[in-house]
């Protein structure tokens, strides 16, 4: 009986570390043991806060419905994690993969970067992990932020760091900007891009998606 954890051993219990995979088999470092798993490509929406990821993501779950699940990573972001974003990034890898264990692949919503997931030893449970940035312009990301609610604490310092960040992952990742796209051309190039890697190899780096 397979467990859903993959870093759990189905035949000896041991919880795995470092999971090792060959293929679309996972190997117990302990007993030998192998078992198979489905090893379907992430896709991770990024970007700075403000950029509509979270108005994005509602639509294009629903056009993606039954071929791919649209999750926000903020829903797990509680005091419990106490800054430890490597934990926090590690956890939905392993939620993530055992998702894809149903035959569907995840698009993970939040503001993420390669450096942050590529690391980590839950990142073997994935045959790829594909990252598009939604980006605006800087005037324009400041207006959002200062315009959210006072629970959310967007201060100056913390708007100048989200600005920075705007236009560093411009330079990491593909992207797609928000400054005066409508909603649906939005979430219909985000659905393009996702649909076009789902039974692709390789990353996006660098560049800026086309529109349609």
């Amino acid at each position: 009986m397979h467990a859903l954890d993959l870093r759990i051993c189905p035949a000896c219990g041991d919880r795995a570390e470092s999971p090792h995979a060959s293929g679309a088999t996972l190997v117990c470092s302990v007993c030998g043991h192998r078992w198979p798993f489905r090893r379907l490509p992430l896709f991770a929406l990024t970007g700075p806060s403000g950029a509509g990821k979270s108005t994005v993501g509602p639509a294009l779950a629903t056009r993606l419905a039954g071929d791919a699940l649209v999750l926000e990573q903020d829903v797990l972001w509680t005091g419990a994690w106490h800054g430890d974003t490597r934990a926090f990034r590690a956890t939905w890898l392993r939620t993530a993969a055992m998702l894809h264990q149903n035959g569907l692949p995840v698009v993970l919503c939040g503001t993420v970067a390669p450096q942050e997931l590529e690391p980590l030893p839950e990142r073997v449970f994935f045959s790829d992990v594909h990252y598009l940035a939604l980006v605006a312009s800087s005037d324009a990301l400041r207006k959002r932020l200062r315009a959210r609610p006072a629970w959310r604490e967007w201060d100056e310092p913390r708007i100048e760091e989200m600005l920075a960040f705007n236009l560093w992952i411009r330079m990491q990742v593909e992207h797609i900007d928000t400054t005066h796209a409508p909603l649906d051309d939005v979430v219909a190039d985000v659905e393009k891009w996702i649909r076009s890697n789902l039974g692709g190899d390789s990353p996006g780096h660098g560049g800026q998606v086309e529109p349609n």
